[in-house]
């Protein structure tokens, strides 16, 4: 089995769950190293998840949204000149072939048999790069990205919430970024991927992302 079918849903989760934890692990970071109070990090770390989640729905909605609008535009116009022109579109299909190799009798003869078969699905394949299984799916995309952010941001929370105050940067740091490779894990074995590249991605800059808000967060905790 191939696996770009599960391109789909995979980069949306996948983006959503490491976006909750690099985000809320940085925040939590951040506010903490600014020498806030227990209660203040907790606020702080919830409102980020919230926020986080309803955002990611929203951006991704509206993206996919504006990609579902173009195909839907793209399709009715084909079906358009279909209408008014089909053998202009027969030989254009059949152009689209001979660029793939096939030569011109046979690229005739394969353009008339698949538009016979189904018209409008052969030239949204073909010249549109539509394919069914592929097309944009905005409320899809949204539901998993919210909810796989919101995963995601809930496991440094949860760490935030377990451990005591003075060891709370090191270890929510450690334990996000060792969530953050078994995420890599988990989506290159999906993808069918390099497990180590994948790994060694989401944990440096997973690493990175809380090492500069540490650092912001002490700057302003020596100045306040």
């Amino acid at each position: 089995m191939h696996r770009s079918a599960h391109i789909g849903w995979l980069r949306a989760s996948v983006l959503g769950a490491n976006d909750g934890i690099v985000s809320t692990a940085s925040l939590i970071v951040g506010v903490a190293a600014a020498d806030s109070t227990p209660k203040g990090i907790l606020v702080a770390a919830v409102a980020g998840l919230v926020a986080g989640a309803m955002s990611m729905a929203a951006g991704e909605y509206v993206s996919v949204s504006s990609q579902s609008d173009t195909e839907s535009a793209d399709l009715a116009r084909e079906k358009k000149e279909l209408a008014t022109d089909l053998e202009f579109e027969r030989v254009e299909l059949a152009k689209i072939y001979e660029g793939r190799g096939l030569t011109p009798d046979l690229a005739a003869q394969v353009s008339q048999q698949l538009m016979a078969f189904d018209a409008l699905g052969s030239h949204a394949r073909d010249e549109l790069g539509i394919v069914p299984g592929f097309s944009a799916r905005p409320v899809q995309a949204a539901l998993s990205s919210a909810v796989s952010f919101a995963v995601g941001a809930a496991l440094p929370l949860l760490i935030a919430l377990l451990v005591p105050q003075k060891n709370l940067i090191v270890l929510v740091s450690v334990g996000s970024i060792l969530c953050l490779a078994l995420l890599g894990f988990l989506a290159a074995k999906v993808g069918g991927a390099s497990i180590w590249r994948s790994v060694l991605r989401v944990g440096f800059w997973g690493a990175f992302a809380m090492a500069v808000t540490a650092a912001i967060g002490f700057l302003f905790g020596v100045m306040a």
